[in-house]
């Protein structure tokens, strides 16, 4: 996954009184952690509180903000910089689903996985694992395998149990299930579902919640954000399943935008999820437009961005945003959108955007 933006425009984000927040130019001196040559500790201390992070600014509310990590990335400095110092939660982009974890049959490679884990350990962070079952990125074994319908349920449930039991205790909230609905809100024909039929979501939440009694348990998926057949279908299946005592404990809400498309129904579509007593994330938010970038399309990105940040404040059970990654170099979108991009809130080469501060702005409840 790949993006390409135009330069870095800068920014016209007003800095507030509640926690004197610095324009995105200024931003980028403290993200390595440490004071320049000749700061004094005091000096350090006051620039910090004059320019939190993220993370900081979410902390203050009590949720999570939270980025999608590339495993390959990781060896980058000011990568890894920005993923430790601006986020407090960790989702792995890749190296936790199927295909990466299970590449063959009872045969499982954990590497990426674990780095990801120990990288969040060592920067006290939170780790959201996506995706248990999913009908995209198995493994061929699995894709184009054949097996009987109790067979193929034994193997969904061993591979749930295998992971989720490996990062117990490791990982605090985990999609179960993702994307298991069509457009129309009726159920995908998965693999799991042409077999299995609609229990298959119950029975891979069971074993999810036997194998880490402590995990939050989620399910996800797209264009759900705002009222309508998609988020009706996921609605109503969240209802029975709550109904069935099946151990869910919240929705997460890709929130894959487009800039000026933040659906209007997004805060009462959210509330009512949450008025069924479950968690609510924002999981893998980017906002893209037609690309070149300009300043009136990024300042426009830059209000969405806030009004979706203002969207989780607004709602007691929205415990936090996961962007799905925080650099346009790194970004999926023009690979999968040909001629949109420079979806996220740094730059091609890792510069805030006005996208930032209008987020953290947000994030603030300014």
């Amino acid at each position: 996954m790949s993006l390409r933006s135009g330069a870095l425009v800068a920014s016209a984000a007003v800095a507030t009184l509640a926690f004197g927040l610095a324009a995105p130019g200024q931003a980028a001196d403290h993200r390595a952690g440490g004071a320049t040559a000749g700061t004094t500790a005091t000096g350090s201390d006051t620039r910090a509180k004059a320019n939190p992070t993220l993370r900081e600014v979410a902390d203050r509310t009590g949720r999570f903000v939270g980025t999608a990590i590339n495993d390959g990335r990781l060896g980058d400095a000011a990568y890894a910089n920005i993923a430790k110092s601006e986020f407090s939660s960790v989702t792995a982009e890749n190296a936790m689903k199927w295909g990466s974890v299970e590449p063959n049959r009872g045969q499982f490679n954990w590497a990426a996985a674990d780095r990801l884990v120990s990288f969040a350990q060592s920067n006290n962070q939170k780790v959201y694992g996506h995706t248990l079952v999913w009908h995209s990125q198995m493994p061929n074994w699995l894709a184009n395998g054949s097996f009987s319908n109790s067979e193929l349920r034994t193997i969904m449930t061993n591979h749930v149990t295998t992971q989720v039991s490996r990062y117990k205790g490791k990982v605090q909230r985990w999609d179960v299930v993702n994307e298991a609905f069509n457009e129309d809100g009726t159920l995908r024909q998965s693999k799991f579902q042409q077999q299995l039929g609609e229990s298959y979501i119950a029975d891979a939440f069971r074993a999810a919640r036997a194998a880490d009694p402590n995990a939050k348990l989620f399910i996800n998926d797209y264009n759900t954000e705002g009222t309508g057949a998609k988020s009706n279908g996921l609605y109503n299946l969240v209802q029975r399943l709550k109904s069935q005592g099946v151990p869910i404990d919240g929705v997460g809400f890709q929130s894959h935008l487009i800039v000026n498309q933040v659906p209007s129904t997004m805060k009462a579509n959210l509330q009512r999820f949450a008025d069924l007593g479950l968690e609510i994330v924002v999981s893998e938010l980017d906002i893209r437009m037609a690309t070149p970038a300009d300043s009136t399309k990024l300042q426009q990105q830059a209000a969405n961005y806030k009004t979706v940040a203002q969207t989780c404040l607004a709602i007691s059970r929205c415990a936090g945003i996961t962007v799905w990654g925080f650099g346009d170099r790194d970004s999926w979108v023009p690979g999968t959108f040909p001629g949109q991009g420079a979806a996220n809130l740094y730059d091609d080469n890792y510069q805030p955007k006005p996208a930032y501060t209008a987020f953290r702005d947000g994030l603030a409840g300014s």
